[in-house]
């Protein structure tokens, strides 16, 4: 008799523990699918809002960083609708996979965060490297490249890498004057102060040019996106951890259960 009354009770304590639980994962997922949708929202703004230059940079970081992003989003989603119908169902496997799926997010996460933080300390000497090479070389052959270089050029009102001189050493500047001495274009017309067709020949003056570099606005640019990525990446990834320990106890619970059944 006292054996029965304390096997009732002990499952009582755990049906109290087990609900509790179930309760507590309910509304870390509910945050959790959050957090989802604010990574998927942060990627797309970032992808559709802040690649326009990507093509200028010498790394590939930046774009692996922001589809991370995405890509965890759209892992959390998937992962918080296994927790939630292993949770309601009762599924030790689900659960299990849930817990897994949230180590493998909260990896992602920080690898994400890690490698934004990484790259922000090294933009600065890429594009110092970078940046003019590639606007020198390839503007008006690159029909990709040259689109951006003009985007750049009137969204940060620059001209050129460090001064809107750069562009006279451009391969493009160069065999034009070859071609034909008697042009005087000297810069592209996004250099200009007010763009319109030939704005840019020098027989309008160079005071219609933009004379800042774009290589500061373009590293502010990068670098306020790359902290973001860094702050939102490792910011958020130790939610997962509660999570994995939500579900882990949950596991322990169901298993009792079951073993407390046969009692």
């Amino acid at each position: 008799m006292n054996h029965n009354a304390r096997g009732i009770n002990r499952r009582k304590r755990d049906m109290c523990g087990k609900n509790f639980l179930k309760v507590v994962l309910y509304v870390f997922n509910f945050f959790f699918w959050l957090t989802g949708l604010a990574f998927l929202a942060l990627g797309l703004y970032i992808k559709f809002q802040k690649h326009t230059y990507i093509s200028l940079l010498g790394s590939s970081t930046f774009p692996l960083s922001t589809y991370l992003l995405l890509g965890t989003g759209a892992f959390i989603i998937l992962s918080g609708i296994i927790g939630c119908t292993g949770t309601c169902i009762e599924n030790r496997c689900f659960m299990v996979m849930y817990a897994l799926f949230l180590l493998i997010i909260f990896l992602t996460e920080a690898i994400s965060g890690v490698l934004a933080y990484m790259y922000e300390g090294t933009i600065k000497e890429e594009l110092s490297r970078n940046l003019n090479s590639t606007m020198m070389n390839n503007y008006h052959y690159d029909a990709v490249i040259t689109k951006a270089i003009d985007d750049m050029q009137k969204e940060f009102e620059c001209c050129g890498a460090t001064e809107f001189e750069n562009w006279e050493r451009s391969k493009w500047i160069q065999e034009m004057i070859t071609e034909d001495p008697s042009k005087k274009n000297r810069v592209p017309d996004s250099c200009c102060l007010t763009v319109s067709t030939n704005c840019s020949t020098f027989g309008n003056g160079p005071s219609n040019i933009n004379p800042e570099g774009c290589t500061k606005a373009l590293e502010k640019n990068t670098k306020d996106s790359l902290i973001l990525i860094g702050g939102i990446g490792l910011g958020l990834c130790c939610i997962q951890l509660l999570g994995i320990i939500f579900s882990c106890c949950l596991v322990r619970k169901f298993k009792g259960r079951k073993a407390s059944s046969y009692l």
